[in-house]
């Protein structure tokens, strides 16, 4: 996969945004299993993390972001600005992730040459 920048800023500091592609985002609908459900009962009895859960969501997200980026590879960005996740649950066992942006063409910024004045 191409070299994609992605922030959460809605600029790329150091860059100018050439040109905006669109919105892209990524979705994942994973399924916790009954080995996550029984596991997590049991947890919960005693409080705390549930470790399982958190490393799947966390794959979830990871999912997301790359199928966003997929999709602003497509688009021909080299950026993703405004980059964000929502997530939600759909009924009793499924999790829903979603990461999304703006795709955008950015080219680094130049510093402008100024003179040096001596007082």
């Amino acid at each position: 996969m191409s070299q994609v920048i992605v922030v959460s800023t809605p600029y790329l500091p150091g860059h100018r945004i050439e040109k905006v592609l669109g919105m892209v985002w990524g979705t994942v609908v994973r399924s916790r299993g009954i080995g996550y459900q029984v596991v997590a009962g049991l947890r919960s009895l005693a409080g705390g993390e549930i470790h399982e859960f958190t490393e799947m969501l966390n794959n979830a997200r990871q999912h997301a972001v790359e199928r966003m980026i997929a999709q602003a590879v497509e688009l021909g960005a080299n950026a993703v600005v405004g980059a964000a996740f929502d997530s939600s649950e759909l009924g009793q066992s499924l999790s829903e992730v979603l990461a999304y942006g703006t795709a955008v063409v950015v080219v680094p910024e130049e510093a402008t040459p100024s003179s040096v004045r001596l007082s």
